[in-house]
């Protein structure tokens, strides 16, 4: 067995088929948590009966979303396209937010493709009854280029709003290292964090303090591309709303929105289309709450399974 075998998750159809059989969740079904009343279903965000059969009534104050970019059912997409369905996840995270929320799109922006799909949801979002508030970039630490062009560091997050939700200043852990601008006071030259009172910095649109997700982090799940970082979605969910409230994801993937919300007090309804997806949901919040580790370090979610297969077919 491989040491990383869910790598290949996205494009390995015998792995994949091998690996259903270990989802509890179909197609169509809810998991409902019952020690915090989570829910993780296995629906279509683009489809708008799937959303309330995982809201319900229920209407959250946060939704964060990272759209799937030209992952859409491991299918790439036209631009177009890819921009009417992001238009329909929209209009129905709407229908279940409270008149009074936020929302934040993670969009990626391809810089060999004109940068698609940031500017097109940007005009998209224009026609809907969001008001933009943000563009924020989360710095990598890791990036990827060629000599010929700068090297690509950055993930874009969108913050939006309708009503006046909730919002807490957030504050990094670093202390005041980076120097701004110069203003002479009494005859003095200082320099404006030197003026602030706190010993830290007010966490701003360019986040640079938190660390981008690799195969050496204990949060890190093996197979889930591009996964999000844990200390980024805790800073939204403390930033964009309270204890007690809800929040959506309806893209799980790693099960990074679920995790960070069981730690923060908060109730998260999410999805994925995937029933392999939302397993790994539900098992790194299981894992978790049994055990305290945020992810897979030098190993899988589905690691007991897969050595059992490996077992099997060592003896056939």
């Amino acid at each position: 067995m491989l040491k990383h075998p869910l790598a290949r998750l996205d494009r390995d159809k015998t792995l994949r088929t091998k690996l259903l059989p270990f989802c509890r969740l179909q197609p169509g079904q809810v998991w409902r948590d019952p020690l915090r009343g989570h829910r993780v279903g296995c629906l279509d965000a683009a489809v708008s009966q799937d959303v309330q059969t995982l809201c319900a009534t229920e209407r959250a104050t946060l939704a964060i979303h990272d759209l799937p970019y030209n992952f859409i059912a491991f299918e790439t997409q036209q631009v177009s396209n890819f921009v009417a369905w992001c238009a329909r996840v929209v209009g129905n995270t709407d229908d279940v937010l409270a008149k009074d929320s936020s929302l934040y799109l993670w969009l990626g922006a391809d810089q060999r493709n004109g940068f698609a799909p940031l500017p097109e949801i940007m005009l998209m979002m224009r026609s809907t009854g969001f008001i933009s508030r943000s563009l924020i970039t989360l710095r990598n630490q890791r990036g990827y280029g060629t000599q010929q062009n700068w090297m690509s560091v950055r993930q874009e997050l969108l913050y939006y709003i309708k009503g006046k939700p909730h919002f807490t200043p957030q504050y990094t852990e670093i202390p005041k290292t980076v120097k701004g601008y110069f203003k002479t006071i009494s005859g003095e030259l200082t320099e404006n964090t030197a003026r602030g009172r706190g010993e830290t910095l007010r966490a701003g649109n360019v986040w640079i303090d938190v660390q981008q997700v690799f195969y050496r982090m204990e949060e890190n799940v093996n197979g889930c591309y591009a996964q999000k970082p844990l200390k980024a979605i805790a800073r939204i969910i403390d930033a964009s709303s309270a204890p007690g409230e809800t929040v959506l994801d309806f893209f799980a993937h790693s099960g990074t929105t679920l995790l960070a919300a069981e730690m923060a007090g908060r109730r998260c309804l999410t999805m994925d289309i995937d029933p392999i997806f939302c397993e790994i949901t539900i098992r790194r919040l299981e894992r978790f709450r049994r055990t305290g580790r945020t992810g897979w370090q030098n190993s899988n979610p589905f690691a007991r399974e897969l050595g059992q297969l490996q077992e099997e077919e060592a003896h056939e």
